[in-house]
């Protein structure tokens, strides 16, 4: 077959050499260009199909020998895996190959449900303990509470057997309408409650918190860009409009990007009509366009977005065209600098490739990605580079170089490309509050969670009756001594030296987490941040630009 090609190759090039003398004699100037460029063409396409056949038979030939001649078994799916993974790394760092078993597991935050019984759950010493029941879910529809133990799933022993987060995944989660059988210990009962759970589809929520910061300002944060996100946003809008917002203050702190489409939908809400949102453009993807529509829902109010050394990819597209387009305030740190776009490729078996097919670039024309030709362990320890060059705690430690200066559409105000969305204001981290060896060891063992879930599982009753809502255990819960006097108890047991110093540093950052891992398990996620948030310097940077009267303006002149 190979031969065949080389040989009508070259009779391609002799049938090019005859037609350039007969059109010497016969053809005007212009024609004979017309007509030699399509048969070059034509020529360069073969030339080009025959080396990717070499290349193709030299891959498929290897994959033959090997398994043909190889000394001992092979494990054939491993080995194809392995090349396919190999390929990809020589790629980008965002091409990806997913096995069959994952494809659901990873596309699950971005498609907004999966199947299941719906509870969250922690597995506290052996024991399947329920933290929560999903509003509306199928669990709570038939009676399980939030501190039940789980101890048999289908007359499987569950409990004191040291299973795996995933093992007990595996067998709650199941198709829609299929059935499964938990039996659970709860406080105060004798014996086990049998419950019999149909599965449906539970939702997985992109929108972690909405509230109101003062009585002007509302609050949304969002966790990443999937298939509900504009939805719940648009809830969420609807509900601080209906509580008397006036200015926005939009998080995408730590969100690392998802769907096109949907950060689309998101930058919409802001555009007026027939503003480029982002483009998109490969060397073999043509140039793809996205604009806003009229339907946009503030499209005037004051509008300050959150970002941070973790945004990244979707994150830096909403945050990007706000900022070309002098639309609003960019609040943070520099963003992470994902701008490749990634095409889902199912593969014959159900594994699937992630392959980056284009760039995107805002709509002044900065590319989002930042470098990566150096390789993928330089690329992954880029964040840790920039903390210690300083660019996480003084603005002027990045230089742009002038190729890299841009202007927005209306100011024209200066703004930097290469790489990530550079904030309008810098807000540093605060080095008081980073995490020491101490602190570090009590989250990364367990020991932090393991506290609080055991607190909330002796005194949910008693919390319940004392907080009757949010805002009264907002302002009188305090974590108290035996609290932390059973963490620094529960660390030594890990084996976690004690250190006296690092602990007194640590000591309020801990104790505002406790209080809002507490007000999660007894309200929801909504309740965690609004707990957390107290310590967000960013957030409290853009309430005191809303707050102070012309900040805001002269910000965007």
């Amino acid at each position: 077959m190979l031969q065949k090609i080389v040989s009508f190759l070259y009779f391609c090039h002799s049938k090019i050499n005859i037609m350039k003398h007969f059109l010497n004699k016969s053809i005007n100037h212009a024609h004979k260009l017309l007509i030699l460029t399509v048969l070059l063409i034509i020529s360069a396409s073969l030339h080009a199909q025959v080396l990717n056949s070499v290349q193709q038979r030299k891959l498929s030939n290897a994959y033959t020998i090997i398994t043909n001649l190889y000394v001992d078994s092979i494990n054939e799916k491993k080995l194809v895996e392995s090349a396919i993974e190999s390929m990809l790394k020589e790629l980008d760092p965002h091409s990806s190959y997913i096995p069959k078993e994952e494809v659901e597991r990873v596309n699950e935050p971005l498609e907004g449900s999966f199947e299941g019984v719906g509870i969250q759950f922690q597995l506290l010493e052996d024991t399947l303990l329920v933290v929560q029941t999903i509003s509306g879910a199928p669990a709570e529809k038939v009676g399980v509470l939030a501190g039940d133990r789980i101890i048999y799933i289908n007359n499987e022993l569950i409990a004191g057997v040291k299973m795996q987060n995933s093992d007990i995944m595996k067998r709650l989660r199941g198709p829609k309408g299929t059935e499964v059988t938990v039996k659970v210990l709860r406080r105060d009962q004798k014996d086990l409650l049998e419950f019999k759970i149909v599965r449906d589809k539970i939702p997985v929520y992109s929108v972690d918190a909405i509230y109101m910061v003062t009585k002007e300002i509302g609050y949304i944060k969002i966790n990443n860009f999937g298939a509900t996100t504009a939805d719940e946003f648009q809830k969420a809008f609807s509900k601080l409009q209906k509580q008397g917002m006036k200015h926005l203050i939009l998080s995408l702190q730590g969100n690392g990007g998802g769907y096109l489409n949907a950060a689309q939908q998101i930058a919409d809400e802001f555009l007026k009509d027939d503003k480029l949102i982002v483009y998109t453009q490969g060397l073999n993807q043509p140039k793809s366009v996205m604009s806003s529509s009229a339907r946009g829902r503030y499209e005037n109010g004051k509008l300050i977005i959150l970002v941070d050394e973790y945004s990244a990819s979707a994150s830096e597209i909403v945050s990007g065209a706000i900022q070309d387009w002098d639309r609003g305030i960019i609040v943070g740190r520099r963003t992470f600098g994902k701008g490749l776009v990634q095409r889902q490729i199912p593969l014959p078996d159900g594994s699937m490739m992630r392959l980056t097919t284009a760039r995107y670039y805002t709509p002044t024309g900065r590319s989002i990605q930042k470098p990566y030709k150096d390789g993928p362990e330089k690329y992954e320890k880029e964040l840790l580079n920039r903390y210690n060059h300083g660019e996480f705690l003084y603005a002027d430690s990045i230089q742009f170089p002038d190729s890299l200066r841009y202007q927005t559409l209306m100011l024209k105000r200066t703004v930097y490309g290469g790489g990530g969305i550079m904030p309008d204001i810098f807000v540093p981290i605060d080095t008081t509050k980073n995490i020491n060896a101490y602190h570090r060891n009590i989250i990364a063992k367990g020991v932090l969670n393991k506290v609080v879930m055991q607190y909330i599982d002796r005194n949910r009753n008693d919390l319940k009756k004392k907080f009757s809502t949010f805002e009264k255990f907002d302002k009188n819960f305090d974590v108290s001594n035996d609290i932390m006097e059973t963490l620094k108890a529960a660390g030594e047991k890990e084996k976690i030296e004690f250190n006296e110093e690092q602990y007194k540093k640590s000591e309020p950052v801990i104790k505002l987490q406790i209080k809002a891992l507490v007000a999660r398990d007894l309200w929801d996620m909504n309740e965690y941040y609004r707990v957390i948030d107290a310590e967000n310097e960013s957030l409290q940077k853009a309430v005191e630009i809303l707050q102070t009267p012309g900040a805001y303006e002269k910000i965007l002149k």
